[in-house]
């Protein structure tokens, strides 16, 4: 069975009504990164950064998976999928994908705030919107904080996603820039027999490299091209 390897980004939850943090009217234009999305922010005011993370979840219980998740979902009936996103919701696992690595964390999740603690795997299921810093700790005693890779922190699980990407038959670029530093360097690790796809409505050749096919659409309409392509007898 051939190897897929999907590349998501936040124009992916975009089209779910999850705001993205770059575009013009994205989550940056309303908080500054250092108050809500450092190691820094966290220690300076905790509460601030958990009720941005309060609210970002919520938001995200409420959306729904988008045609596009559900289509990278019914490839696993064909293919042997891998999905390596960039976005922090869980909206790829909503809809069905059963193998989903999360290169910036799942906000569904918290871990320790224990400064050693981005370097562990235990991770804690949240129930609900809500983590409160006052009841919600570890069992060392440390608050819980969520389980997002903040600006400065390290990328744990990018080394599993290049070994995943350097396997691929076919690998998928979908819905990101590609202007975040180191993931977007997984581009450049696919064989050089790979089929490759970039499904972006500014998708060129400044971005990717001729190896890929472009495919100038938003995410849904993209992957429903590229699904009866790839699915086609």
């Amino acid at each position: 069975m051939q190897k897929i390897v999907v590349f998501s980004g936040a124009g992916m939850s975009a089209e779910s009504g999850i705001n993205t943090f770059r575009d013009s009217d994205g989550l940056w234009e309303q908080h500054r990164i250092e108050d809500v999305a450092t190691p820094e922010a966290w220690a300076r005011d905790p509460a601030l950064v958990q009720r941005f993370y309060n609210e970002r979840r919520k938001h995200i219980l409420a959306a729904e998976p988008n045609a596009a998740h559900k289509l990278i979902a019914e490839l696993d009936d064909f293919f042997d999928v891998q999905v390596i996103t960039q976005n922090i919701d869980d909206l790829h696992e909503r809809a069905g994908s059963q193998n989903v690595l999360h290169l910036h964390g799942n906000i569904r999740y918290a871990k320790s705030s224990d400064p050693q603690a981005q370097y562990t795997q235990e991770l804690f299921p949240i129930e609900g919107a809500d983590l409160n810093l006052d009841t919600d700790k570890c069992p060392e005693g440390y608050p819980l904080r969520p389980h997002v890779v903040w600006f400065g922190e390290a990328v744990p699980a990018y080394e599993d996603a290049i070994v995943s990407v350097q396997t691929a038959d076919i690998f998928i670029v979908i819905g990101t820039s590609l202007a975040v530093y180191p993931v977007a360097g997984l581009i450049h690790e696919i064989p050089t027999n790979c089929r490759a796809f970039y499904i972006d409505p500014k998708a060129d050749y400044q971005r990717v490299p001729e190896q890929y096919q472009l495919i100038k659409a938003g995410a849904s309409e993209g992957m429903k091209k590229l699904f009866l392509q790839l699915v086609a007898p």
